[in-house]
C-alpha cells in the first residue's frame, strides 16, 4: 500500500471529505472542506469518488512526499507547487511535493487516486478543528495510508470557469427573519476580519440595525447570516454551532459555498440578493460543470 509522508503540514491542513450529516440534533455540525467543489472536483479528476477523502491546506501548503508513484490532482486556489492544477498529473515516489503560498484564496486541495484511508467518526473522515471529532490537524511526520477507493479512470484538464469569479460576491436569498430589518446587508461593503475561522467568518462594514428584544433560539443552516446586538454580520461556517439566538436577514446559496472557504482575512465582500428559482439555477450549472469532468 502507498503511504503519504508529512514533512512539513504548512499553516493547517487537515483530512477534509463532504462532512458528517444526521449529527446537528446532537450538537455536531457537518464540517467537511471548507471549498466543497474544489473537492469534488479534485477526486472527480483522479477517478475518485466525489465524497474521497483528501488534503485541505489553508493559506500555507504542505511538503510531502509518497512511497510510490501517486496520481494527483490539485484544485482550490493555486499556490507555488511547481505542478499544475486543476488536472491529474503523476508524482514520482520518493520526491517532495512542495505546496506552498496560496496565491489568491485561501485554500487548496490535494486529491491523490484512491482517496486517504483515514479512520471515519461518524461517517466521515473530516476532522472537525474546533472539537476535535475525526482527528487533528497533520504534524511533521505524519503517515497517512492510500486507500483502493478509486472508481474510474482519471479525467481531466479542467479550467476553473472564469464566470464564477469574484469570490468577493456572495449571492444570497432572505433569511427567515429578512422583514426584521428595514435597513438591509445588501450591496453594503463589507471586509473579512482576522477573528474569522471554520465556525464563522466575522466581517466589519456598516452596521445593520439589529431589531430591539430577544428571539427564541432556532436551528442554524451553513451560509446563514446571522447579525450580534453590534450590527457586525457574521456568516456561518463549515463547523457552525446547530442553534443560535441571533437573526438571520439572509442566508448565503449552495453555489457560493466554495467562494466562503477561499475567503481570505482583510477580503473585501458585498451581498447581492438572488431569488430561490435564481439560486437553483446557478446550483445547476455549477453541477453540470462538476460532471462534465
Amino acid at each position: 500500500m502507498n503511504r503519504l509522508h508529512i514533512l512539513s503540514p504548512g499553516m493547517l491542513t487537515t483530512v477534509q471529505d463532504l462532512g458528517r450529516f444526521g449529527w446537528a440534533h446532537q450538537g455536531v455540525s457537518a464540517s467537511g472542506a471548507a471549498d466543497p467543489l474544489a473537492l469534488r472536483a479534485g477526486n472527480l479528476l483522479v477517478g475518485n469518488a466525489e465524497n474521497a477523502a483528501a488534503l485541505e491546506m489553508t493559506l500555507v501548503g504542505a511538503e510531502l512526499v509518497f512511497d510510490r508513484n501517486a496520481v494527483i490532482a490539485l484544485t482550490g486556489s493555486e499556490m507555488g507547487a511547481g505542478v499544475p492544477f486543476w488536472q491529474p498529473i503523476e508524482v514520482r515516489g520518493g520526491e517532495t511535493l512542495h505546496c506552498g503560498a496560496t496565491q489568491a484564496g485561501a485554500r487548496a486541495y490535494l486529491a491523490v487516486r484512491g482517496g486517504i484511508a483515514a479512520r471515519k467518526t461518524m461517517g466521515s473522515a473530516s476532522v472537525h478543528v474546533m472539537t476535535g471529532v475525526g482527528g487533528r490537524p497533520l504534524r511533521k511526520g505524519d503517515v497517512l495510508e492510500i486507500g483502493e477507493g478509486a472508481v474510474r479512470r482519471p479525467r481531466g484538464p479542467a479550467g476553473f470557469p472564469q464566470r464564477w469569479q469574484p469570490r468577493s460576491i456572495l449571492r444570497a436569498t432572505p433569511g427567515p427573519q429578512a422583514e426584521w430589518f428595514a435597513d438591509g446587508l445588501f450591496g453594503a461593503p463589507y471586509t473579512v476580519t482576522e477573528e474569522s475561522n471554520r465556525m464563522g467568518l466575522r466581517l466589519r462594514g456598516r452596521a445593520i440595525p439589529s431589531p430591539a428584544g430577544q428571539m427564541i433560539t432556532e436551528g442554524v443552516a451553513l451560509g446563514a447570516v446571522q447579525v450580534p446586538p453590534d450590527g457586525q454580520p457574521i456568516v456561518l461556517f463549515v463547523e457552525h454551532q446547530t442553534t443560535g439566538g441571533y437573526p438571520k436577514p439572509a442566508n448565503v446559496i449552495s453555489a457560493d459555498f466554495w467562494k466562503l472557504g477561499q475567503l481570505r482575512p482583510r477580503d473585501p465582500v458585498e451581498f447581492e440578493s438572488v431569488t430561490i428559482e435564481q439560486a437553483l439555477g446557478l446550483l445547476r450549472e455549477q453541477e453540470e460543470w462538476l460532471y462534465s469532468l
